[in-house]
C-alpha cells in the first residue's frame, strides 16, 4: 500500500500549494491514501468548512488537527458533522470535546487504514499523556487484524517527545510522524520494528517566513520584544512538504519512506515510483 502524509498547511499559500501539486502527486506515486495535517489552514490558525473542503477536494481523504484546533470556533461543531476532520486523542476525558481522536478509515480498495493525532505536553497545552492515549488507540485497532496501515501524527514542539513517540509506536504502526514545528526533517527512516518515522514532516506554506508566518511580525517581537500584532501566513508559492510511505503487503509495516517536498524554495525530492518521478 502506497499513501502519504502532508505537514502543517499555513493559510491560503499553503492550501494553493497543495491544490496545484497533490493531484498530479497522488496519481503518479499511487497514492491509496493520504492524510494532511490542518491546524493552520484557515489564515494561520485553526480550520474552517471552507478551508476543510479546499483540501478535501485537493486530495485529502483525512485531516489532523493540534493545539490551534478550536482556533475557528465553527470547528466545534463542523468537526461533528466531518468524520474526516481529526483532533488530538489526548484531550482530558472531562473535557467531553467534540469529535474524535482516531478514525478508521477504508479505501476504494477495501483497505482499512487508521489515523491517530496526538499532541504533544512538552512547552504545548496541558493535555494528558499521548503515550497512554497512543497505546490506547492502538490497543484497540491493532496494526495486521484489525487494520491494514496505522499512522500516527504527534503534533509536538520538541523533537525529543516526537521521536520518543516513534519508538513507543515501533512494530505497532506504519508510521509515525511528527508536525508542529513547520521545519522539514532529515531522518526518514525505518525502525527496528518496522515503523516508518520522521521527527517532523514540514510545512506545507511559503518558506520565505519565519515557520510561514510573514517574517515582519516575528523579527518585530524577537528584536523589540514587543507585539505589533497578530501573526499572518506569508503569501508567496508554497513548498509542499510531506512523507512517503510504501508498506508490506503481508504485515502494514513500512518498506519505503521518503520525503516529498515540491514547489517553492526548498530543494525538490520527489519519489521515483515504478522508474518515473512524480511531476
Amino acid at each position: 500500500m502506497r499513501f502519504a502524509f502532508f505537514g502543517d498547511v499555513v493559510g491560503r499559500s499553503g492550501r494553493e500549494g497543495l491544490t496545484a501539486h497533490l493531484p498530479a502527486l497522488r496519481r503518479r506515486l499511487g497514492l491509496e491514501f493520504v492524510i494532511v495535517n490542518a491546524e493552520n489552514a484557515a489564515a494561520g490558525f485553526g480550520i474552517t468548512e471552507a478551508t476543510a473542503r479546499e483540501l478535501f477536494d485537493a486530495g485529502a481523504d483525512c485531516l489532523t488537527l493540534g493545539n490551534h484546533s478550536w482556533d475557528q470556533k465553527e470547528a466545534l461543531t463542523y468537526i461533528v458533522r466531518e468524520p474526516r476532520l481529526i483532533r488530538p486523542a489526548n484531550y482530558p476525558a472531562l473535557a467531553d470535546p467534540p469529535g474524535r481522536g482516531s478514525q478508521l478509515f477504508e479505501t476504494e480498495s477495501g483497505r482499512r487504514v487508521l489515523v491517530i493525532n496526538l499532541l504533544g505536553r512538552i512547552h504545548m497545552d496541558a493535555l494528558d499523556d499521548p503515550f497512554a492515549a497512543a497505546d490506547r488507540e492502538l490497543e484497540a485497532c491493532p496494526l495486521g487484524a484489525a487494520a491494514d496501515a496505522v499512522v500516527v501524527d504527534m503534533h509536538a514542539e520538541v523533537t525529543s517527545e516526537k521521536m520518543a513517540m516513534g519508538h513507543f509506536c515501533d512494530g505497532r504502526a506504519s508510521l509515525v510522524v511528527g508536525t508542529h514545528t513547520h521545519v522539514p526533517t532529515a531522518d526518514a527512516q525505518i525502525l527496528p520494528g518496522g515503523t516508518g518515522f520522521q521527527t517532523d514532516a514540514g510545512a506545507c506554506a511559503d518558506y520565505d517566513s519565519v515557520i510561514g508566518n510573514d517574517k515582519e511580525e516575528p523579527l518585530r517581537r524577537f528584536t523589540t520584544r514587543i507585539s505589533g500584532g497578530r501573526f499572518k501566513p506569508a503569501e508567496g508559492p508554497a513548498t509542499v512538504c510531506g512523507v512517503f510511505v510504501e508498506t508490506h503487503e503481508a504485515t502494514g509495516f513500512a518498506r519505503r519512506i521518503e520525503p516529498i517536498r515540491v514547489g517553492g524554495r526548498l530543494s525538490e525530492h520527489v519519489p521515483v515510483v515504478d522508474g518515473v518521478a512524480a511531476r
